[in-house]
């Protein structure tokens, strides 16, 4: 169970990563990066964005 927990935190971790690389690169608006990191939040259980 513990290895699945870190398994999901990498995968998050990953696609923060992207989608703010997509936002600085101005591929994305700030209210679709505000879209999708409320998903992924909701999706891999994050209570909390401590890198944003």
């Amino acid at each position: 169970m513990e290895q699945n927990r870190e398994q999901n935190f990498v995968h998050y971790s990953i696609q923060f990563a992207c989608l703010q690389k997509l936002k600085k690169r101005s591929l994305i608006t700030v209210d679709e990066y505000e879209a999708i990191k409320k998903r992924l939040m909701r999706d891999y259980n994050v209570v909390t964005n401590l890198a944003a």
